[in-house]
């Protein structure tokens, strides 16, 4: 009995995280669907002198790495995205008490299945994010991206912070 206690109550826990990804896959689609009702493709609009808003598809995963390809990455990464996502449900039932762990994870998260659910859908992710400094631009992103990758810094943030204990 005790352990369908532990159980129950990791899961609960979990709860927050769960939410978090949540919020992050409905604004990353939103702004998607947004930004395709809005722009055609190739379309870009100046916000700033360093940030468009553009629509732009990548077939690839990060920088379109693999983006050329005969059409074989939206299946792998789609995939690579689920069982990314499976993992990260998993630590976040076994570390739910971690928050800074488990903040960067479900920012991962949510971003992972933002950019899966692009690839089911349409084949391809939506970006429109661009920045750029003089005629050098960044590869375009969106929500999602951002949101790994703020993800990803607070991970390593955490791992550092906890090596340094």
């Amino acid at each position: 009995m005790a352990s369908n206690k532990r159980y129950f109550s990791s899961s609960s826990s979990m709860l927050p995280w769960l939410g978090i990804a949540a919020v992050l896959v409905l604004l990353d689609q939103i702004t998607k669907i947004t930004i395709t009702r809005l722009f055609v493709y190739g379309e870009s609009h100046a916000v700033t002198s360093f940030f468009n808003l553009v629509l732009v598809y990548n077939k690839g995963a990060a920088f379109s790495f693999l983006a050329s390809e005969t059409g074989w990455q939206r299946y792998f990464f789609t995939i690579m995205g689920i069982g990314a996502a499976i993992f990260i449900i998993y630590l976040l039932k076994k570390h739910a008490g971690q928050r800074l762990f488990c903040w960067a994870l479900a920012l991962i998260l949510g971003g992972a299945i933002g950019n899966v659910i692009d690839r089911v859908l349409y084949g391809h992710v939506i970006d429109f994010l661009d920045v750029h400094i003089g005629g050098w631009h960044w590869p375009a992103f969106n929500i999602a991206d951002s949101a790994i990758c703020i993800g990803a810094v607070l991970f390593i943030y955490d791992e550092l912070r906890r090596v340094g204990k």
